[in-house]
């Protein structure tokens, strides 16, 4: 593994899988999630949301031949496979299978979106064939969070905690306001027309006098006075020489006009949009 990021480095991970066959099936996803699944892409990026518009999970769609699969980039696969089946009705012509695993593999960037990568499925039982023919430098686990953290990527329990909404996350390009229903769609309505969020998400760059745990939902401040909230902590990682990186949610009305704020145990920390972050 390499921890220094080349052109050419990739990002290579396992997550829970499972396949979706029968002529229902795109209907039936159309229908439980916000981005279009019939435009004809091979593999599509979407949200899975509460019925109140909280992001549950992020998803990615691949469309073959024979059959689709759908993987968790983020999110609980086992509770999506039973909603799933509960949504099914007796008519429709959807086989759902087993849940399994796959090595996803994408080339990293620091220049574009993840969104706009162009990921790769290997079969548990290949990839280490897959490895030794392919001389990749794959991201170990701390560049890989550093990465995320650059992108944005919503993490479960952090970003993606019940409440926040994709449009918050930056998200909005996976959101398709013109298909027809589906779960949580009126909430996501609702907020366009509002045409502005009361927060989004923002990388926060800090140091810290020594390594020690940090609370999530860590009030961020204006000033060292303390006197007024703009925001809170949702996730962060160690870097070099005490420098710590993370997300945050920030109150809109504090986006424009402040590029820093104050976090205690901090002092003043930095903030910054992340790249490929879209918001309304």
């Amino acid at each position: 593994m390499n921890s220094i990021m080349h052109n050419d480095n990739y990002w290579l991970e396992e997550f829970d899988s499972l396949s979706l066959k029968g002529k229902d099936t795109r209907r039936f996803l159309n229908g439980l999630t916000t981005s279009n699944i019939n435009l004809g892409n091979e593999v599509v990026k979407t949200c899975w949301l509460t019925p109140k518009g909280a992001l549950r999970a992020l998803l990615e769609i691949y469309f073959y031949e024979d059959n689709i699969i759908v993987i968790a980039l983020q999110g609980k696969l086992f509770e999506i496979k039973q909603f799933f089946e509960d949504m099914i009705f007796p008519s429709d012509d959807i086989l759902i299978s087993k849940t399994f695993l796959n090595f996803r593999l994408q080339k990293v960037s620091n220049f574009v979106s993840w969104r706009e990568g162009f990921p790769k499925l290997i079969k548990k039982n290949n990839i280490e064939e897959f490895l030794n023919k392919n001389n990749f430098m794959v991201l170990d686990q701390i560049s890989l969070k550093e990465w995320k953290i650059s992108q944005a990527f919503p993490v479960l329990n952090n970003e993606i905690e019940g409440t926040h909404n994709p449009l918050e996350l930056g998200l909005l390009d996976l959101v398709d306001f013109n298909k027809g229903c589906y779960l949580g769609q009126e909430t996501m309505a609702r907020l366009r027309k509002l045409s502005s969020l009361k927060q989004e998400i923002r990388i926060w760059n800090g140091y810290i006098s020594e390594e020690r745990p940090i609370c999530k939902n860590k009030k961020i401040y204006l000033n060292k006075s303390k006197d007024t909230i703009v925001g809170y902590i949702t996730s962060f990682t160690f870097l070099k020489n005490l420098k710590v990186k993370g997300l945050a949610m920030i109150k809109n009305k504090y986006l424009d006009g402040y590029k820093s704020f104050y976090l205690e145990d901090f002092g003043e920390i930095k903030i910054e949009k992340a790249l490929g972050s879209i918001f309304l």
